[in-house]
């Protein structure tokens, strides 16, 4: 198997995200889990903020996102999210994209999400791009548009063959990411993983990012500055002072440290916010 879904330890997989209904290999179920998947997991880099490696061996995200009931970045949360469906019997690629999201230049491909078929349609899913990112899975396919709780998605076809995702925003429509069917497989997230985890121009190396996408809000802490969206108004914004850090991770993220990671984190990252 691709995604070594036979690894996977599917209870506690099932347990993690709260679900409670079928795991036949239809529509219904991947849209389900997907939901669920992207409720119960958050989006962080916080292991990089410690001086830890990033493992992406299924044993280790089991460990770290089941077990331990953290969250990842999009190479955990996806691969993860791929064993699960493989073991599951879905037809599961994956795919690289170059994010954008309002970057001025042409950034390398180092996002990953997933190309799932279902009942011979195409569907892209991706539950690991963080707060901006998708509910569930859309149509893969130019022109497909999905509202999914208050937000808005589209895929859009560029002249030369590229696919963006794009989401709707207060000023429009923004990119997101834009990609291409070339599959990937699991050796080549490895070396975007070196990169986007140990490269000093990588954004994830410099602050704390902590990211959870909701149908009625997209919640975010970047370093100390915690941003709550929600759709049609003036996103919260506020400061988090260091006394107060590991009560906003558990309650807006729902990620709980331990004694020493908590000391760990604030020492390197927020000593004299």
């Amino acid at each position: 198997m691709t995604w070594n879904g036979e690894e996977l330890d599917l209870d506690a997989y099932l347990a993690r995200l709260g679900h409670t209904g079928g795991t036949k290999p239809d529509l219904d179920t991947l849209r389900t889990l997907h939901k669920e998947h992207v409720a119960a997991i958050p989006f962080e880099n916080l292991e990089m903020m410690l001086g830890r490696p990033v493992p992406l061996d299924l044993p280790a995200l089991q460990e770290k996102m089941l077990h331990k009931r953290r969250g990842g970045y999009c190479y955990e949360q996806n691969l993860l999210f791929a064993a699960a469906l493989e073991r599951l019997g879905f037809a599961v690629t994956g795919l690289g994209a170059r994010v954008r999201a309002g970057a001025s230049v042409t950034r390398a491909v180092t996002h990953m999400l997933l190309k799932v078929e279902v009942d011979g349609e195409a569907f892209h899913c991706d539950a690991g791009f963080g707060a901006d990112g998708l509910l569930e899975p859309i149509p893969l396919r130019a022109g497909a548009e999905m509202q999914q709780g208050e937000w808005r998605f589209r895929i859009e076809q560029e002249d030369d063959g590229v696919l963006v995702l794009r989401t709707e925003g207060s000023d429009g429509w923004f990119d997101l990411y834009a990609y291409t069917l070339e599959r990937r497989l699991p050796v080549d997230y490895v070396v975007m993983n070196h990169y986007t985890s140990t490269h000093p121009r990588s954004s994830f190396i410099r602050r704390p990012v902590v990211q959870k996408a909701a149908p009625e809000m997209r919640r975010r802490l970047v370093a100390d500055q915690l941003t709550v969206a929600y759709p049609g108004r003036t996103a919260d914004e506020r400061s988090v002072p260091v006394g107060e850090l590991m009560d906003v991770l558990d309650r807006e993220f729902g990620i709980e440290l331990d004694a020493d990671d908590s000391a760990e984190l604030i020492r390197v990252h927020y000593a004299g916010a």
